[in-house]
């Protein structure tokens, strides 16, 4: 290698390396625009989670092809370590090779590298065909896409050519590359010493050209997730994402988020960690059914958002002069608009039932729905701009703090022939029995509540209920982003809680139970939230209750709960309920437990109109028709509710039932006996 290229290189790498630095933290002053927010906790946890998610790619692996990206992730690392590395520095400094090593670790080194190369190349053709020809709905064609795999078989190439342009002449020593000498063989006793010399020089050159290519280019690209996965893996948050922060209401207070600018850091380092795969969207059941929403769409809305923002507020820190743009009077982009790829559209805000598909698919721990979440305390709570059908919900809340506007005295009018005790009555009782919204006004409910009801007895378990008392628990309200009305119910329902000295309660809805087990931390409740299934089903366990299988002729298919399952990791006893009341587990859907589909009224959209695509608990009926059941299990009174309007809608009333997991236990109920 001449002194000449030796120079030009070298020029060339500082030059590739100055613009790579001089974006990388561009971008890290960029995520900085973000407000603060406590990530540097459980520091052992946090490098455990990076080596387990970051490194070992746990979750890019739950999917058959994420195999294919896990030895495209490892053969990049490895080729940096064994290969990129050697090839800068001798690119600069002739003289210099890894031989150093030793004649044990070097030639390891050079065959790890090889074999590698080949893994690449191969791994990056089958992404291409995947792309071109096999490719799924979540996985867009994008020239961008095709880009990097050209580059990174470029590189591929280029090293296999360098290796192949010194064993052909027999120049160098090239005796640990097997793969390129078995590539070799074909140009055996062909060209001259000149020619190779020259096939040397030009893969050398393709090699640094690609390689400083790809430098340069991966921090403005969408594999800028390359640098800030791994980050995101580490600042992962440790659980579901339960509950959403509290608010302070004052004066001169900002509500929710209009401007990219009022999330935190990590919210925006998540818009730089998107690795477009379309996990999130393939899962999230608003996409899946035609709804504007798109998770994905989301997060990228939010990361051009964020750079053309962030660009312009930190060149007027910084004095510069923006084309086109008087720093003076600098407009932010809006982050809540129908225009085009750097806004969210309001739609898209509603479209979110909440259910977390879209967190617990994604790779790299991006918080998707939150974020969503944080937009909707805006659009309600600054811009009072939400569907028109959530008026009279609000006000039927606030006024009599219930969806229905029902008044509060008919509470307990489904209870009025199963004397049900009154904790004002009975304030000794073990459980409270939280009965919720929908089951106290919903005539559907009572045999559920009844069924229940009677188990306890059985049981001899002491409860009571509030009755006229019983406020909702808020939960509709903090999801469609009314913090303020959700804030005063919850510090009412703590003081109720409180006054009658509330230790443990008993749940039938399990959006009531996560509100009252995660949000209502916040407001000082201290005490245990257990739902019907997890009480039910440690009653059968301890012998408390004895079923006598009397509905094990039934087609049974099991529906998850989000608010139960991904949200609260309850799975297994509605299924040992299921399963100890009819002798047989439960039929399962392809989409269960953790990937469990929703059935469409969380996030407040049991209250909202679906006016675009297909309806989500039409979907999630036919995907349990698909089994050909009897019945169909839920354990929540949203699920149950959307599941009977399914199959109305299916015309399939007569053939198909809706029972809570409480109703089948019902069913074949026996009086233990000593």
């Amino acid at each position: 290698m001449s002194v000449v290229e030796s120079v030009l290189f070298a020029l060339a790498f500082l030059g590739s390396l100055f613009f790579f630095l001089r974006r990388v933290f561009r971008l890290f002053a960029i995520m900085l625009l973000g407000k603060a927010e406590p990530r540097f906790d459980h520091l052992p946890d946090r490098l455990k989670s990076l080596l387990l998610f970051g490194f070992g790619q746990k979750r890019v692996i739950e999917e058959p092809f994420g195999v294919n990206h896990f030895f495209l992730f490892w053969g990049f690392i490895l080729l940096q370590l064994m290969v990129n590395s050697e090839f800068i520095i001798a690119g600069i400094f002739p003289k210099f090779s890894l031989r150093f090593l030793g004649d044990i670790l070097y030639p390891i080194i050079t065959f790890t590298g090889d074999v590698t190369s080949l893994v690449v190349l191969l791994v990056v053709i089958i992404a291409a065909f995947r792309r071109l020809f096999f490719k799924p709905p979540h996985v867009e064609r994008t020239l961008e896409a095709f880009f990097i795999l050209i580059l990174v078989g470029l590189l591929m190439i280029a090293n296999f050519g360098l290796h192949i342009a010194s064993i052909v002449p027999g120049q160098g020593r090239e005796e640990y590359v097997p793969i390129s000498q078995i590539l070799a063989i074909p140009f055996a006793g062909r060209g001259t010493e000149l020619s190779w010399q020259i096939a040397h020089r030009v893969f050398w050159w393709l090699h640094a050209v690609v390689l400083l290519v790809f430098l340069v280019y991966i921090p403005y690209s969408k594999h800028l997730h390359i640098l800030t996965a791994l980050v995101n893996c580490f600042f992962r948050r440790f659980a579901f994402v339960r509950a959403l922060p509290p608010m302070t209401f004052k004066q001169g207070e900002r509500f929710g988020v209009s401007r990219v600018t009022q999330f935190t850091w990590k919210d925006l380092l998540d818009f730089f960690s998107c690795t477009e795969c379309g996990r999130c969207a393939d899962a999230c059941p608003a996409t899946s059914t035609g709804k504007v929403l798109n998770p994905k769409e989301v997060i990228l809305a939010g990361k051009a958002n964020l750079l053309r923002n962030g660009s312009a507020i930190l060149a007027a820190r910084e004095g510069d002069t923006i084309a086109g743009t008087d720093n003076r009077t600098l407009v932010s982009l809006p982050l809540i608009a129908n225009t085009h790829e750097t806004s969210v559209s309001p739609q898209a805000i509603w479209d979110c039932t909440t259910c977390g598909a879209c967190v617990e698919k994604c790779p790299v721990f991006i918080e998707q729905f939150p974020k969503l979440l944080a937009m909707r305390r805006h659009l309600v709570m600054e811009s009072a701009d939400f569907p028109p059908e959530l008026i009279t919900f609000f006000q039927n809340i606030e006024q009599r703090s219930n969806p229905y506007g029902i008044a509060p005295v008919d509470r307990a009018r489904w209870a009025a022939d199963l004397d049900v005790p009154l904790i004002s009555e009975q304030p000794n009782a073990e459980y409270l029995f939280y009965i919720g919204c929908v089951a106290s006004f919903t005539s559907r409910m009572k045999s559920v509540m009844t069924a229940i009801i009677e188990a306890l007895r059985k049981a001899s378990i002491s409860y009571a209920i509030l009755g006229k008392e019983e406020q909702c628990c808020g939960d509709p309200l903090r999801r469609l982003g009314n913090e303020y009305v959700f804030d005063k119910l919850a510090r009412g329902n703590v003081a109720l809680f409180k006054k009658y000295g509330v230790k443990k309660m008993l749940t039938l809805c399990p959006h009531c139970y996560s509100t009252f087990k995660h949000d209502y931390k916040d407001f000082g409740a201290r005490f245990e939230v257990i739902h019907h299934t997890e009480l039910l089903s440690a009653l059968l366990k301890a012998g408390k209750l004895q079923p006598a299988n009397g509905l094990q002729h039934e087609r049974i298919v099991f529906h998850d709960s989000c608010y139960l399952g991904r949200y609260n990791d309850v799975y297994e006893e509605p299924r040992a309920i299921i399963r100890q009341a009819t002798g047989s587990s439960p039929l399962e859907m392809e989409k269960r437990r953790r990937e469990s589909f929703c059935c469409g009224a969380g996030g407040g959209r049991m209250w909202m109109e679906e006016s675009t695509g297909t309806r989500i608990n039409a979907d999630r009926t036919r995907q349990a028709l698909r089994q050909d059941p009897t019945v169909i299990a839920t354990c929540c009174p949203y699920c149950l509710t959307m599941f009977e309007d399914g199959i109305k809608d299916e015309k399939t009333e007569g053939k198909v039932r809706v029972l809570d997991v409480s109703e089948i236990l019902g069913g074949s109920f026996t009086q233990k006996t000593d």
